[in-house]
């Protein structure tokens, strides 16, 4: 077991607003996701983080995912049976979950094997009958949280921690949903999350590391249910409010959020503090770090959220809470959120129409959908529906578009991504961000929405447009370096390896690099151009067979030698 790991500190939950019931509490939420128990390192440093804070006299909870990328090896299954057909995925997910037993050293068949031949069973009930009810896809859903969870006890128990596995179905019960479409109430519950004295004295008298499952849980009647894709974070978040806990740690593959998705923004900066509004605007827009429903449940009683990575436990990452020193405008996030199905209404005769819009919204209310952005005007009425949670299935779509017809023309836009710019008082830098804006002059808009609390302005565009316009926003907003001091590092520097990963030798910046020198100590700002460069790119060119013509834009360099050239 890796003893030796270096591990940021956290700040005192009394600094960070908490009330003294939170500061003072003895218990501590971890919440790991799919990649942080996907390994035997990983479960090395969460062996040490662990024994830590025991060695602290703090009883730790810990909460955590699904193997990585097991969720979604479950959901191609269904979709495979549904077809009637027999999905690979289940020789897969049995093999991830056997190759990882043997790296921890336990017995993969004993442990897992009854729960892979339940899932094979379920997955066979399916194939015969074609289809999958939402109680059926939750109980399927919820064997890869089942599964993982049973390796991770017995590979802590093994290395001599106190654990005790207990099934999140019997700590956690969902709130009761109504609607003639049930889908949302199996496959995005919520639960209540008030301090709950019964199971702090329950989960105590265990003497034990307490280990459960994130994404589950049931309903009253017994069935289960999951929180929506992503839930892990609110199961934790849900305990960590019913035990009045100290602080809530979020375990990823990233130390912490940051001003953009690092994937498409390599020079995304790490965003060391937050306030719990903001947090919840950026996972809102598509930060994938934090599911949005999390945060509520600490924001009403004060805990402390911190953002770390497993793989790097030395850096501090994200901590978000009531206290915050930066309160001037500013964008602090760039998010891109896909799934996203737009539902235009339009109609003559909504202008000044009393009622159209509660006649309207009475109609999403009565089909369970949430509705999320709206944009509106004399004639129309657009608003997005998040699909990515299923709550917008065939059935359900058709049942809205049916019973929305008497009232309007209604036109569906499906495929569709969000890109949200995050920050405080976005309505005052609005002249600010002009200039950023003209990145989608060449791109349709679909719909614009501006938030009510000032702390988002978002973009409805096609889905494939949402990357570009992520990275293009990001590089003209946000500096690279300095700045408020809520910006850390990027991600490039947190990360860049310390050898070069290419040199260009025979570039000609390095054979020249003497008289480069010189330049600059003679000069304190030039451009400088290469011409032997130049005319061999300007060769390079011309000497294409496919193409007519090489044409060359004058405004983008008017330099007469280069034209020459």
């Amino acid at each position: 077991m890796n003893d030796t790991i270096s591990e940021a500190p956290f700040d005192d939950s009394g600094a960070l607003g908490a009330p003294p019931e939170v500061a003072e509490s003895p218990w501590v939420v971890m919440k790991f996701g799919g990649s942080s128990v996907s390994s035997a390192a990983n479960w090395a440093t969460i062996a040490a983080l662990v024994r830590r804070r025991l060695d602290s006299g703090l009883k730790p909870v810990i909460v955590h995912s699904a193997l990585a990328g097991v969720s979604n090896q479950l959901e191609t299954a269904l979709q495979v049976a549904v077809r009637g057909e027999s999905p690979d995925e289940l020789a897969s997910i049995r093999a991830q979950h056997y190759a990882l037993a043997e790296e921890l050293g336990l017995n993969g068949t004993l442990l897992l094997d009854e729960m892979l031949h339940q899932l094979e069973q379920l997955i066979a009930g399916v194939r015969l009958v074609k289809e999958a009810s939402a109680r059926v896809q939750s109980r399927i859903m919820a064997l890869g949280e089942l599964m993982s969870t049973r390796l991770g006890v017995e590979y802590l128990t093994r290395v001599g921690l106190p654990v005790q596995w207990m099934d999140a179905r019997e700590l956690m019960v969902s709130t009761s949903r109504t609607g003639p479409h049930r889908v949302a109430a199996y496959l995005s519950a919520t639960c209540d999350f008030e301090p709950d004295e019964a199971l702090q004295a329950r989960l105590a008298d265990t003497g034990k590391v307490i280990l459960t499952q994130g994404f589950i849980a049931r309903n009253e009647s017994g069935a289960t249910v999951l929180l929506g894709r992503g839930g892990s974070d609110t199961s934790a978040s849900y305990f960590a409010a019913r035990l009045s806990a100290r602080r809530l740690e979020i375990w990823t593959d990233v130390p912490g959020m940051f001003s953009a998705d690092p994937r498409l923004v390599p020079s995304a900066r790490l965003l060391t503090a937050l306030h719990y509004d903001e947090a919840q605007e950026l996972a809102s827009a598509g930060s994938a770090v934090l599911h949005p429903r999390c945060i509520s449940p600490l924001r009403e009683f004060g805990i402390p959220l911190f953002v770390r990575s497993t793989t790097s436990p030395e850096i501090a990452g994200t901590v978000v809470s009531s206290v915050t020193d930066e309160v001037e405008p500013q964008v602090k996030g760039i998010c891109m959120r896909d799934g996203l199905t737009l539902i235009s209404m339009s109609t003559v005769g909504m202008w000044q129409e009393v009622g159209f819009l509660a006649s309207a919204f009475a109609v999403f209310s009565k089909n369970d959908v949430s509705v999320d952005l709206i944009s509106t005007s004399e004639t129309n009425v657009t608003v997005s529906i998040d699909t990515r949670d299923s709550s917008l299935s065939a059935d359900v779509e058709a049942s809205l578009v049916q019973d929305l017809q008497p009232l309007c023309r209604v036109r569906i836009i499906p495929d569709c991504s969000a890109v949200s710019l995050v920050g405080r008082k976005i309505r005052t830098i609005v002249a600010r961000l002009a200039p950023a804006f003209e990145v989608f002059e060449e791109e349709r808009i679909h719909l614009m929405s501006q938030a009510a609390n000032d702390l988002n302005l978002s973009f409805v565009v096609d889905r494939q447009q949402g990357p570009r316009l992520v990275g293009k926003l990001h590089a003209t907003i946000i500096r690279e370096h300095g700045g408020s001091t809520v910006f850390g590092p990027s991600w490039e520097r947190l990360f860049a390896s310390d050898e070069a990963s290419a040199r260009a030798a025979d570039a000609w910046w390095m054979k020249k690099r003497e008289t480069l020198l010189k330049l600059a100590a003679e000069q304190a700002n030039a451009y400088v151009y290469d011409k032997a460069s130049v005319e061999q790119a300007a060769r390079s060119l011309l000497s294409l067979k496919n193409i007519d013509r090489v044409l060359y834009a004058v405004k983008a360099n008017f330099n007469a030698d280069l034209l020459r050239a």
